[in-house]
């Protein structure tokens, strides 16, 4: 049996025993002031041990010795009221009916003035303890770090000021708050004054003069952030921000995730939101097994799947770093124990059988994919066979072992597919439609959408190391256009998505406005502190082979429809003939077998031109529940 209360937290308890005795005694002062009657005092003198020990009982039955002063909090204040109210009417009752002294019974007025006092004094010693251990240190007056101004004086700005003002290690003086709620004006928030509003930033950054500016505005839009990133670059005071919603680790404290502010802070975007807890619901106490899982897709998928409360995670990848590497980050940064990294290519059965016959997943994420346009129009038979042969073999095996959802992720780029790569993957969202049509128990669908910002395949990195170089930029066309979103936000729509539908359908997540490239180079080299064609310069170098100079979402013979979520949108087109499809598949197959590149190529572009499609288009009549 272990002692209630930690060794650590005696002298607590021992500050809390004179408390009451100090209570309890300036109750019967108040109440009997100047001086305490005889008979009275000896009442006091007899029942002092006994309210002791009743309170202090009381007290570690409520938990106050299992809590941080330093960390206090109003849940604690409240927890703590509770147990003062309770241990007070305990301990009054007690010395009321016990009657120590013959005929002589404990006023209601000392009752009442000793849980007043209490309280009182339990809530004040707390808040004194947490304000003498938050406050300054003395090396922080002399050596006061950055100055800086934060841009926010919500939630998240007061969680970051606290930690700032709690840790002078983190080099931070917090001088002024900025917010454009004009009721916040002059406000104080943890004793940092709101200065004004973002429209008054300019002069209040040249009569502050800060070290540094720190958007603390984790829901806030491209275009908020991109005027203040603007205003502060024209002033020369660097600027960082948190990450968006999407991106934070709400297990972690704020001050952690300040970082730098990136292009994709400011694209203009409105950010999506998505509950992932409901919307990843489907995925509690289920085996998920995700392909692809060390690629920047497959390894956000991970990432969001773990926090849903799922029984155990598969990881599948043929790239042995990458797994690694998500592999650790789940287990040992993020805590999760639950995850199985299989080496192994998505595309080989055999080897998929053995995965599925030992952990038989219920639901299966297929984020494997080669993803670079030009490569695979230089390997056009691996293309085909890493992206749609591969999709069909784990599709098999998912029927096989009766898997419940199967959940394709896509490309804008299966979309009037001109190159290998956009085919290849065309393909892939045909199959997802066949086996769908299919009548077997596994739910099938596909989630289609644009570039990711950040990933191994979007012109952000490669833009980036041009800069790290002092340039050129090379941008393909200046009119070249592309959808843009963040990784985190894609995977927690294709997790939302893959809760919706499940008869082959195909869904298409609202990227907003496509972004110029060109822009999107100034952006970058804007944010690096420096000057486009002046510091750096940009050239245009010409598209490669199979680059288109629009993406497209749809095609002209597709038509969208609105389902439950309002970036999630359900594309409909004529359906493809399943035995059709399975005959072409087959001879794909059989020319890759072959390395017959110039017959697969050929082949594959007369599918894209004249695909056979069934009879009638079943998914017109039905209606997309939303399940989770």
């Amino acid at each position: 049996m272990t002692f209630p209360i930690n060794r650590h937290r005696l002298w607590q308890l021992i500050v809390d025993a004179a408390l009451i005795a100090a209570a309890w005694y300036l109750a019967f002062r108040l109440r009997f002031d100047p001086r305490v009657p005889p008979y009275y005092h000896t009442l006091f003198v007899r029942t002092i041990w006994i309210v002791l020990l009743i309170k202090l009982v009381v007290f570690v039955g409520f938990g106050f010795y299992n809590r941080w002063w330093r960390y206090v909090s109003t849940r604690d204040m409240w927890g703590a009221a509770r147990g003062v109210t309770v241990a007070s009417l305990v301990a009054s009752l007690v010395v009321y009916f016990a009657q120590p002294v013959q005929q002589i019974r404990l006023p209601r007025s000392v009752a009442i003035m000793d849980w007043l006092l209490l309280l009182a004094f339990v809530a004040g010693s707390r808040l004194l303890a947490r304000t003498l251990i938050e406050r300054p240190a003395a090396r922080s007056l002399v050596a006061r770090g950055k100055e800086v101004i934060l841009v926010g004086a919500g939630d998240a700005a007061q969680l970051i000021l606290k930690e700032i003002l709690r840790s002078p290690a983190l080099g931070y003086t917090p001088i002024g708050l900025i917010d454009d709620d004009p009721r916040k004006r002059n406000l104080r928030l943890h004793g940092v004054r709101v200065l004004g509003t973002t429209d008054q930033l300019r002069r209040i950054l040249r009569e502050q003069k800060p070290d540094e500016v720190l958007i603390a505005l984790p829901s806030a839009s491209g275009d908020v952030r991109q005027k203040i990133v603007t205003i502060t670059r024209q002033e020369g005071v660097p600027v960082k921000t948190l990450p968006g919603l999407n991106e934070l680790f709400g297990d972690s404290n704020l001050a952690t995730q300040i970082r730098p502010v990136q292009v994709e802070d400011v694209l203009g975007r409105e950010q999506v939101e998505v509950d992932l807890r409901k919307a990843a619901a489907y995925l509690r106490d289920e085996v998920v097994l995700v392909t692809g899982a060390g690629g920047s897709i497959g390894s956000e998928l991970s990432r969001q799947i773990a926090r849903s409360g799922c029984k155990r995670l598969i990881l599948v990848d043929q790239a042995e770093t990458p797994l690694f590497e998500i592999e650790r980050e789940l287990t040992g940064e993020r805590s999760f124990a639950a995850c199985v990294p299989i080496l192994r290519d998505a595309g080989h059965r055999p080897g998929m059988r053995q995965v599925f016959d030992r952990y038989r997943p219920s639901v299966v994420f297929h984020a494997a994919a080669y993803k670079h346009v030009s490569l695979m129009e230089a390997n056009p038979l691996e293309s085909v066979r890493n992206n749609a042969l591969a999709t069909k073999a784990v599709a098999d095996v998912a029927v096989e072992y009766g898997v419940e959802r199967f959940v394709l992720v896509s490309t804008d780029k299966a979309v009037n597919p001109k190159a290998v790569m956009g085919q290849s993957k065309a393909l892939c969202e045909w199959i997802v439609e066949a086996y769908g049509a299919r009548d077997v128990p596994t739910r099938f669908v596909a989630v289609r959408f644009g570039n990711v910002l950040g990933s191994s395949g979007s012109v952000i990195p490669i833009f980036r190391r041009q800069i790290e170089r002092g340039g050129p930029v090379t941008v393909r066309h200046e009119e070249m256009t592309r959808f843009f979103m963040t990784i985190p936000e894609a995977v927690s729509l294709v997790v939302q998505a893959g809760a919706i539908g499940g008869h082959g359908e195909v869904f298409v997540l609202d990227m907003g406005e496509p972004v110029k490239i060109v822009d999107l180079a100034r952006n970058m080299i804007l944010l690096s502190g420096r000057e486009p064609d002046r510091d750096i310069s940009i050239e245009i170098v010409g598209a490669r082979p199979g680059e288109k100079l629009h993406e497209e979402l749809w095609s002209e013979a597709e038509t969208v429809s609105a389902t439950e979520h309002p970036k999630i949108l359900l594309v409909r087109r004529p359906s493809i003939e399943p035995s059709w499809l399975e005959e072409e598949l087959a001879e794909l197959e059989r020319l890759i077998d072959a390395g017959e590149t110039l017959e697969l190529v050929a082949r594959l572009g007369g599918m894209m031109r004249e695909p056979r499609h069934a009879v009638e288009a079943p998914l017109a009549s039905r209606s997309l529940p939303l399940e989770g």
